[in-house]
């Protein structure tokens, strides 16, 4: 139905910036709602921020709110999420998910497919 590709991770010092691509193919008529999640190491699955399929409503974590933002381009099926003034707390493998039906959430169970993920990790 939906094939989601992750990209654009890698190693970045605290303070930089970082921009998330996800790349959604797949035949479906269906919109989707979009999300980002990551886990850490050690760590429980972590919401990070949730679109729309319009990308009228939007929805953050608290750990990232004002901080990372979350856009998306239909016309190229893609969603990203860029990330400003990275801290070490943010070192993750961060993964990409498409929900059917609409409805921003921040609970995981609600989403139907996801990406393989994309490492990123932020030194000090």
């Amino acid at each position: 139905q939906v094939q989601l590709v992750e990209s654009g991770g890698g190693l970045v010092q605290a303070g930089a910036s970082l921009r998330l691509s996800c790349a959604a193919s797949g035949r479906t008529f269906s919109t989707y709602v979009m999300g980002w999640f990551r886990q850490a190491p050690g760590k429980e699955r972590e919401f990070v921020a949730s679109i729309s399929w319009t990308g009228v409503y939007t929805l953050y974590g608290g750990s990232v709110k004002g901080r990372f933002t979350i856009y998306r381009d239909n016309a190229k099926n893609t969603v990203y999420l860029q990330m400003n003034s990275l801290k070490p707390e943010d070192t993750a493998i961060y993964y990409c998910a498409a929900k059917e039906g609409s409805g921003t959430t921040s609970f995981f169970r609600d989403y139907n497919y996801w990406g393989q993920g994309t490492q990123v990790t932020v030194s000090s």
